[in-house]
């Protein structure tokens, strides 16, 4: 990247944006001091109570994807003869968060805590509850027990359950209402250990993860659904997409149960008022993400290194091209079924395991690699473990069983960054469209001769559309952009689904478009239509002007800029509409023309 100091183009940038002032439903002695944390404690259902920590002014969640409306961490007690906990929650509420628990529940004991799943966002809590509840009985699934082992490091009450099984806390004495958890299991959403809880006396299903969104309201419900969806969709493209066979697994075991009055999710606001319409968004989604007869297996392994993180990464990459994905766990999926996911696959992404496994994993590891077919493609990356088998060994082993391969290994020596996450959702991405060749170039074929040619003479302009957020940046070639409203001045951007820039172009977020000109605009047309490895600095011997536009780098050489903030995302077959209000922009040169598209063809670009 060559850096240059604002010239022709005046800059002046329009960063205005008025802070909302938010409150909490909690009187001052149960807020935290700094950061917004503050906490609802309300009624949701009968003799249910809601504790959801509101982190307002949290902007990222772990390194994979920004937050522009914070997030909630929510727990739930139900008080039948006895009470559960479902879930806890973040260790930075651990002050206010206690104090609530205590005036909702002393100076009765907490007889039992459902842990839906253990990640720390909603675990972070439990050794404190432990603390005041030692005879309390922690239930969750076996491989929830087996990570809270580790967690915890001490002895703790336990009991392991499995779909269907049920746990009953008799009839609350004031309301009259029996009380009746049945328990579902709910693997990869989006851990491997979680389950979801039915109280059969109030109709609430309890999901931790699933169906939840980062959205920090003082909502309690769904009254807005407008307002939640744009996070509600990307919350799942982020975390349940890569697992959209297990998301119809789940869908259909809840088929089972009786009429669900109230989803209380782990995050965001619960949902009540809207609930068909939510299963059927995660339905209609994950069934046109597993539609595809080919997909790809991303293993990891739990709770190890940076598995979870990276393989994340990839399958969203993979699912960003339309391929089907599936998310399997070497240490918690049983020999039949890993041995069918990986012999059925059409690619397979491996992590680097311990050079010296237990019993349990070698026995996996064998399964995975006698079910490998040699015409399979396959990738490997680094889990950043405890003394991992080296990468280029894992590779080359792949190689020597006939392997082709689906993209470079994926070699990382650090704590991963936003950089090292996208480079891995771009190799992703390269496998999934490895995948789809096939399938896109028959749409190219059938589309019908005559429509083809007439659709290829509508002519467009030639842009560069920059993105940067922290350490990730990315560009990309657009010719089907258009204006769209006058005041406030607003233009659409149409974006294949496929393209890495399309994570840094979410609600919210901003980018410029760098205008073309006609009579120069080859150079930067060749540089931005290469095609770029996994990572790859795509500006890079590119002239750029850097603090000029809040959304990203300006084009030294461009005609002209507009800086734009998303406002809505539009969903088609293969791409997104992104629109967007502009809010600042410049010309170099007056005089010249805007470089302009001639198709022949509507197929293709």
């Amino acid at each position: 990247m060559t850096t240059a100091t604002p010239g022709s183009l005046a800059v002046e940038s329009l960063l205005h944006q008025a802070e909302k002032q938010r409150f909490s439903s909690l009187p001052p002695s149960t807020q935290a001091p700094a950061g917004r944390l503050t906490l609802q404690c309300e009624p949701v259902a009968a003799d249910t109570t809601a504790l959801r920590s509101l982190d307002w002014d949290r902007s990222r969640f772990d390194i994979e994807f920004g937050l522009r409306n914070g997030t909630t961490y929510n727990a739930f007690l139900v008080a039948g003869e006895r009470r559960v906990l479902v879930d806890t929650s973040h260790a930075k509420f651990r002050g206010i968060w206690l104090e609530c628990l205590a005036s909702c529940s002393d100076p009765a004991p907490i007889d039992h805590l459902v842990v839906s799943h253990t990640e720390p966002d909603h675990s972070g809590l439990i050794g404190d509850v432990l603390d005041r509840h030692p005879d309390i009985e922690i239930i969750g699934s076996k491989v929830a027990i087996q990570f809270l082992e580790h967690q915890l490091h001490r002895p703790f009450r336990r009991r392991v359950v499995k779909t269907g099984e049920r746990l009953n806390l008799g009839r609350n004495p004031d309301s009259g209402v029996e009380h009746e958890l049945e328990f579902i299991s709910a693997p990869n959403l989006h851990w491997p250990d979680t389950i979801f809880s039915f109280d059969h006396g109030t109709g609430t299903l309890f999901t931790c993860d699933a169906f939840g969104l980062h959205h920090c309201s003082d909502d309690l419900f769904d009254v807005d659904p407008g307002a939640i969806a744009p996070d509600f969709r990307f919350y799942y493209d982020c975390l349940m997409g890569p697992n959209a066979r297990s998301v119809l697994q789940a869908l259909k075991r809840l088929e089972a149960l009786p009429a669900i009055r109230t989803i209380a999710t782990g995050h965001g606001p619960l949902l009540r008022h809207h609930i068909p319409h939510w299963l059927g968004d995660y339905r209609d989604w994950s069934q046109a993400r597993s539609g595809s007869e080919a997909y790809a297996a991303v293993c990891y392994l739990s709770q190890y290194g940076f598995c979870d993180r990276i393989s994340q990464a990839i399958a969203r990459g993979i699912g960003k091209s339309g391929a089907a994905v599936q998310l399997v766990d070497l240490r918690s999926t049983d020999a039949h079924e890993l041995a069918a996911l990986v012999g059925e696959a059409a690619a397979v992404v491996v992590p680097t395991w311990p050079a010296a496994p237990d019993g349990d994993l070698q026995g996996s590891i064998g399964t995975l690699l006698a079910a490998l077919r040699p015409s399979q493609w396959v990738g490997c990356y680094d889990a950043l473990g405890r003394e991992d088998e080296p990468l280029y060994a894992l590779a080359t082993r792949l190689r020597s069983l006939g392997q082709p391969e689906g993209f470079a290994p994926l070699r990382l020596s650090r704590v991963p960054a936003a950089a090292d996450v996208q480079r891995c959702e771009e190799a992703g991405t390269d496998l999934g469209l490895l995948l789809t060749r096939e399938r896109t170039i028959a749409a190219m074929k059938a589309l019908d001769g005559d429509l083809d040619r007439a659709l290829g003479r509508l002519s467009g302009g030639l842009y560069v559309v920059t993105a940067a957020q922290q350490e990730r940046s990315g560009a990309m070639v657009a010719s089907w952009v258009s204006q769209a409203s006058y005041e406030p001045p607003m233009l659409t951007v149409a974006v294949a689904r496929e393209r890495a820039i399309e994570a840094l172009m979410q609600v919210g977020d901003r980018f410029v478009l760098n205008v073309l000109r006609q009579d120069n605009h080859q150079p930067l047309l060749r540089h931005f239509l290469r095609r770029f490895a996994p990572g790859a600095d795509r500006f890079e011997g590119v002239t750029v002007l850097e603090d000029v536009a809040a959304g990203g780098p300006v084009l030294g050489d461009a005609l002209a800029y507009l800086g734009c903030r998303v406002t809505q995302r539009l969903e088609t077959a293969d791409h997104w509409i992104v629109v967007a209000a502009v809010e600042e922009g410049s010309v170099s040169d007056t005089e010249a023309a805007t470089a302009v598209h001639h198709r022949k063809f509507g197929n293709h670009y």
